[in-house]
């Protein structure tokens, strides 16, 4: 199982290998909370010409949660305080498990695909770390005072579930604004499908209320001109997560990027979408191996 570790902390990752010419493997960055599942229409996309790596952001999947014992131990009321003030992650921290995963696997040379929190690790792993080749960024922000915020109406959807829910049935609540109500209604097993990947892989709550901490206080929109990496921006016009207007301020702020826009795209448009975000991801991909 190949795993590396960084300050004590196990990450966990997959590896595919291709059968394909592409120098450099395309790595994979997931979303607050979110599992590995999330990737696996793109995976299948790039698997025939490109090397896949596929980590677990430290809280997720199989990777350790590298919290205060203590900490998860909490009742939520008394946990989250905590975590948001004091011991939260980083997205520092999350893109320096990134390198390690990369250093573990001997890789010199990678395009990093990151969306919404895996956007934001990507970013930073870009700006101080040297084996980009390329970046590709979905459905994300650069942070900061001048980013367009979650919703409201968003965020209590994502941390403020029913009480006396089950497990279930708060997946699909936090789940609504991620997708288009007209898809999620056209395809209910496939939605059936998603909850059950969410209960074997994503992170549990104290893991997603460190990783939201360190979303919290995301900030590289002063530091976005010095990257010198190609970068495709991919963002749906009807994102009620992470604003669309997020994508059209990286574009103005990264010196080599390309911006392409999905009509109607939700937050998970590389699910809905996932033929159209393939056929740009490839196209990029291609371009710049």
């Amino acid at each position: 199982m190949p795993q590396a570790t960084r300050d004590g902390v196990s990450i966990y990752y997959e590896r595919d290998d291709s059968d394909g010419d592409g120098e450099a493997p395309v790595v994979f960055v997931q979303g607050l909370g979110y599992g590995r599942w999330m990737w696996r229409w793109q995976r299948e996309a790039v698997d025939s010409g490109y090397d896949v790596i596929a980590p677990d952001n430290r809280g997720t999947g199989r990777s350790d949660v590298g919290l205060p014992p203590l900490v998860p131990r909490l009742p939520r009321k008394l946990r989250a305080p905590i975590i948001f003030k004091l011991a939260g992650y980083s997205i520092g921290g999350l893109a320096a498990d990134l390198e390690a995963v990369l250093d573990n696997a001997g890789i010199y040379d990678a395009h990093i695909v990151g969306a919404s929190m895996g956007g934001m690790i990507a970013q930073r792993y870009a700006l101080e770390y040297s084996r980009t080749k390329s970046l590709t960024l979905c459905c994300t922000s650069h942070g900061g005072p001048d980013a367009a915020p979650v919703p409201d109406e968003t965020q209590e959807h994502m941390f403020d579930t029913p009480s006396g829910a089950s497990e279930r049935e708060k997946i699909r609540y936090r789940m609504r604004p991620a997708f288009n109500e007209r898809f999620t209604n056209r395809n209910p097993h496939l939605m059936d499908q998603i909850v059950e990947w969410r209960l074997e892989q994503d992170a549990g709550d104290p893991a997603r209320e460190a990783q939201a901490a360190a979303v919290l206080n995301f900030d590289v929109s002063d530091r976005l001109e010095r990257l010198r990496v190609p970068t495709l921006i991919l963002h749906g016009t009807n994102d009620e997560v992470v604003p669309v207007e997020n994508a059209r301020l990286l574009e103005e702020k990264i010196p080599d990027s390309r911006l392409e826009i999905v009509e109607g795209g939700s937050h998970l448009f590389f699910i809905e979408d996932d033929t159209t975000v393939n056929d740009h991801l490839l196209a990029f991909l291609d371009e710049h191996d």
